[in-house]
């Protein structure tokens, strides 16, 4: 049976994991790590020092900023990270690549087991369709809770793309400002906020007289809280390296 951690525990992702972890014969949460300190089923600690619970994996749906704290205990303890958190810094993301080198990190934008099939879906549309002169915008659509913009998804598929195009584009976030056509080299990117959506993608390739559109959305938070878990049963066993979920989906 796994064992597992999960950090920020109090948050809804991270409550919508334990839920599901309790109803998976081959898991179970060991602990928590959240400072609100939530009522649960299991041990709850305040930090990562604090943990006296050793696990074989950590699900980490928490913020930024907790990252560091998260990555040097997982180090110091030999536990691998699946790391769910968005919008990390360069420094985070350089922090984490370096964690690697010592423990298993499975680093992913998102952990949709779908949204993992999309990139590679726009991957082959764009090596189609950009020879066709087919432009490529990308619209992502959140809860009006959702802090960053554009969300991590979105940059992914564009990131997806640019690199089966060998970078060649460059992204526009906001043409408000600007009074000229679109490059054929660019990929725009527009973010939605509003009520409680889950979360929605659409990749759009717009040619001469067609339209053709790829979209996945999100109708509950468990679709992420599933490809967590699957990756956390992926990575408990797995060396020190940096993984993404093309590894647990091979």
């Amino acid at each position: 049976m796994i064992q597992i951690i999960i950090h920020g525990c109090g948050g809804k992702m991270g409550r919508v994991v334990a839920e599901l972890a309790a109803n998976d014969d081959a898991c179970q949460i060991v602990a928590g790590i959240d400072p609100r300190l939530p009522a649960a089923d299991f041990p709850v600690f305040a930090t990562p020092d604090a943990c006296t619970v050793h696990g074989d994996v950590i699900i980490d749906f928490s913020t930024a900023a907790a990252v560091p704290a998260l990555l040097a205990f997982a180090k110091a303890k030999k536990i691998p990270v699946v790391a769910c958190t968005t919008a990390l810094s360069d420094k985070t993301m350089d922090l984490l690549k370096e964690t690697s080198k010592s423990v298993a990190v499975l680093k992913s934008a998102n952990m949709s087991v779908g949204i993992n099939l999309l990139m590679d879906l726009v991957q082959k549309a764009a090596k189609v369709l950009y020879d066709a002169n087919f432009d490529i915008e990308i619209v992502e659509k959140h809860h009006n809770q959702k802090i960053d913009a554009p969300s991590g998804t979105a940059m992914a598929l564009a990131d997806a793309i640019n690199q089966a195009m060998e970078q060649q584009f460059h992204y526009i976030y906001d043409r408000s400002q600007t009074n000229e056509k679109r490059d054929q080299k660019e990929i725009g990117i527009h973010a939605v906020r509003g009520g409680n959506i889950v979360g929605d993608h659409d990749v759009i390739f717009a040619g001469r007289d067609e339209v053709i559109e790829l979209t996945h959305k999100a109708t509950s938070r468990e679709v992420f809280a599933v490809g967590a878990v699957k990756a956390a049963k992926f990575l408990a066993s797995q060396g020190p390296g940096l993984y993404s979920m093309k590894d647990v989906l091979a």
